[in-house]
């Protein structure tokens, strides 16, 4: 995709580019398709373990190995899509996916799957920070936020029907062929989506180093250094191996070594940055981006959430199944009505955001507090006798408003200051947090409620679980408070400000 300077178009006019609303379809589309295809997967992992004779440790890679690899490749996808063109490194992204689809849907057995899902990481590593990055190119100031809304509806739908599409399916086909068809319905998806990519996306896809004719060696010295290769593989490993305790099912003191390791390489990729930046060329990550304040208390807001919400879903799963005995189909059924609010509200925020700014996201962080409150209750009272679980959807409800006022919003804020030239790798930053922060809070909620039912019961677990998704709420709300206040105070301070 052409950048600004490329193109001879002034940064307003790429903001009123008539193509842009194709673009953000297409963008919607692959991000439905990645979406739908994790939420599928956790209903059909007992249909995996019956059709491929998989163990428990098969099927938590199918879950790891794809957070793993994603998580691997982002930032050094988002700064590839800067330099080279964001609309190529989608379209090869969406291409991995869906071949990986493929073959995860036609898996002979356990370890071809779980290679497949790996594959199928780098994929959707590659295409989201994309995404990101071509809402921050093509809409400026209100628009923005209404993209971004856009975006956060279409996930909230995509999480709510991926759970009762898997029932479907596995429903339909059966438990040999269901399981199959949970990873060969994202084929169509796919294919529908790099059609309209390659018919709508502006040319060049890619682009090479400037003053093409150059020669060969020319482009090849012009990527080597403008992507920081180095500065890619440090960031990677330091991603793997802070990330690999948490996906393993049992801690061991070889686990902590790696987070050890991992935050040892993170500390060398500081420094190699900001060494690569002092011989004057770019480095992958501009880490001037966090003095911008709306950038790091974005960025941490944005982990704190991750870290305690994603595990709501996984919680919800066990208490319905393990805690109370209902079916899969019905575990999914409790959260569709957060879903839906989730998608209403995320279009509502977007188009306020830019009026009311970091309010919108207090707000969110307020009702996720609330609605985790009444699940607490819900869950207690269920245990006593009093009213029956169902009251679940109407607590998970507030969540689903919380979270589509939350993770849109606060996406269009964080990113609001940062230069377009590091659209991509920013964005990448914000969702490595995000991956970090979910691999992080599902393995310490989850080891705290499987104590809590060895030691008490079931509801007394997730009512503990809940609990400590709450108190991680509460410290992003502290933080989003602080952002604001710091927002203010700039107000006041800036020439002609409020006194």
């Amino acid at each position: 995709m052409q950048s600004q300077a490329e193109s001879g178009k002034t940064q307003d006019e790429v903001g009123r580019d008539p193509i842009r609303w194709r673009v953000l379809i297409v963008l919607l589309g692959a991000i439905a398709m990645s979406l739908i295809s994790v939420s599928i997967v956790n209903v059909a992992l007992p249909s995996v373990q019956a059709g491929l004779d998989a163990s428990q440790s098969d099927l938590q890679w199918v879950l790891s190995g794809y957070a793993l690899t994603f998580g691997v490749v982002l930032v050094a996808a988002g700064r590839a899509g800067d330099i080279m063109g964001r609309g190529g490194i989608f379209i090869i992204g969406v291409m991995v996916f869906t071949l990986a689809s493929v073959a995860s849907g036609l898996a002979p057995n356990a370890t071809a799957l779980n290679t497949a899902r790996f594959i199928q990481g780098v994929g959707s590593g590659l295409l989201n920070p994309q995404g990101v990055g071509m809402i921050q190119q093509y809409f400026r100031g209100s628009e923005r936020g209404r993209a971004f809304g856009f975006f956060g509806s279409v996930v909230g739908v995509s999480v709510g029907i991926g759970p009762v599409l898997g029932g479907l399916l596995i429903g339909l086909g059966g438990p040999d062929i269901g399981w199959r068809l949970t990873f060969l319905v994202n084929v169509p998806l796919g294919i529908i989506t790099l059609i309209m990519a390659f018919a709508w996306f502006p040319r060049p896809l890619l682009r090479g180093a400037p003053g093409s004719g150059r020669g060969v060696a020319h482009q090849v010295r012009y990527l080597w250094r403008s992507l920081d290769p180095i500065g890619s593989l440090l960031l990677g490993l330091a991603v793997f191996a802070m990330l690999l305790p948490f996906m393993e099912a049992h801690t061991t003191p070889l686990s902590w070594l790696w987070l050890a390791a991992g935050l040892g390489l993170l500390a060398v990729w500081v420094r190699w940055e900001r060494f690569y930046a002092r011989l004057g060329r770019s480095p992958m990550v501009d880490l001037n981006i966090f003095a911008t304040r709306s950038f790091t208390n974005g960025s941490l807001i944005m982990m704190l959430y991750f870290t305690g919400m994603t595990s709501i879903w996984v919680l919800v799963a066990l208490y319905i199944q393990e805690g109370v005995g209902k079916t899969a189909l019905q575990a999914g059924l409790v959260s569709m009505p957060s879903a839906l609010l989730s998608a209403v509200s995320a279009n509502w925020a977007g188009k306020r955001v830019a009026r009311y700014g970091r309010k919108v996201v207090i707000g969110g962080l307020c009702c996720a507090v609330l609605g985790l409150s009444l699940c607490i209750s819900v869950i207690l009272l269920h245990a006593g006798g009093y009213i029956s679980p169902w009251w679940l959807m109407p607590a998970l409800a507030l969540v689903g408003l919380a979270q589509g006022s939350v993770i849109s919003p606060n996406q269009t804020l964080t990113l609001a200051e940062v230069p377009l030239a590091y659209a991509g790798s920013s964005g990448a930053i914000m969702q490595t947090g995000q991956r970090i922060g979910t691999s992080v809070g599902i393995a310490m909620i989850t080891a705290a409620v499987f104590t809590l039912v060895e030691v008490a019961s079931w509801p007394v677990a997730a009512a503990g679980g809940f609990a400590i998704i709450a108190l991680v709420v509460i410290a992003a709300l502290a933080v989003a408070i602080k952002d604001q206040r710091e927002r203010v105070a700039a107000r006041k301070s800036a020439p002609g400000g409020p006194a």
